[in-house]
């Protein structure tokens, strides 16, 4: 017999009891990855007003150097906003890992090593999928080269750049079988820790972005659908890890 004499102790209150000790001293995670959920989605937005007010050229080294050299200010913005916030979903992954792995292991790993890990190599490399801060050193090059022929050179690497941002990435589909992952992981874990209709979102998130990544430029409809969905359920992803931080200590 166990406890404390003339103590009862209901099995809900137990449950409830452990659940709160499984996320003890995780609260400043949960707390700023919630928080990064959300600014992630909205540098992303800010970096889409900017491509929209200047949209830059996708195709052509030199047209692009040019653009480059007349927006100069608005592009370096454009790309730091959409290469640096890369970092905030691997926090996201990471606590979503933490308040699952109390309850599962092998799945929430899966999904936080699938999911984080094309976020943390997007940072690595200096493209995103509407340019790249390379291309900025290019164009000072090509306004100041004296000849033709040295144009004709600084636009040829430029077009080796941009043929990189148009060839559809694997970590594209890595972080999208992620989503699908830890959706997965919410939905088998028999907790409350997260509602159940995040789970489904990101089921269905991950399985339509999968789809959207591999069909990328045969059916761009299916990816600007898999952008919103995206979006969204980083921002419902980020609420509730704020409301998770609220009951851990």
């Amino acid at each position: 017999m166990t406890g404390s004499p003339g103590v009862r102790r209901t099995p809900g209150a137990a449950g409830a009891a452990v659940q709160a000790g499984d996320h003890h001293g995780w609260k400043l995670l949960y707390l700023v990855a919630g928080a990064s959920s959300i600014l992630f989605v909205l540098l992303l937005i800010t970096a889409l007003v900017l491509d929209f007010m200047a949209p830059p050229p996708v195709h052509g080294g030199a047209a692009t150097l040019d653009f480059i050299a007349s927006h100069k200010a608005g592009y370096v913005a454009e790309q730091i906003l959409w290469i640096l916030p890369n970092i905030f979903p691997v926090l996201v992954f990471t606590a979503l890992f933490v308040a699952l792995s109390a309850f599962r292991k092998s799945l929430p790993l899966m999904a936080l090593v699938v999911g984080a890990l094309p976020w943390a190599l997007l940072l690595a490399v200096p493209v995103s999928s509407r340019g790249s801060l390379n291309l900025v050193y290019l164009s000072d090059r090509f306004v100041a080269a004296g000849t033709e022929e040295e144009r004709r050179t600084y636009a040829t690497a430029a077009e080796a750049i941009i043929a990189e941002n148009n060839t559809p990435a694997i970590v594209g589909v890595l972080s999208a079988l992620g989503i699908l992952l830890m959706g997965l992981a919410m939905l088998t874990s028999g907790k409350a820790t997260f509602p159940r209709y995040l789970a489904w979102l990101g089921i269905a998130t991950g399985a339509l972005g999968v789809v959207s990544e591999l069909l990328r430029h045969a059916a761009p409809g299916f990816y600007w659908g898999y952008g919103i969905l995206l979006w969204v359920w980083f921002i419902t992803t980020g609420v509730a890890l704020i409301r998770l931080s609220r009951v851990a200590a």
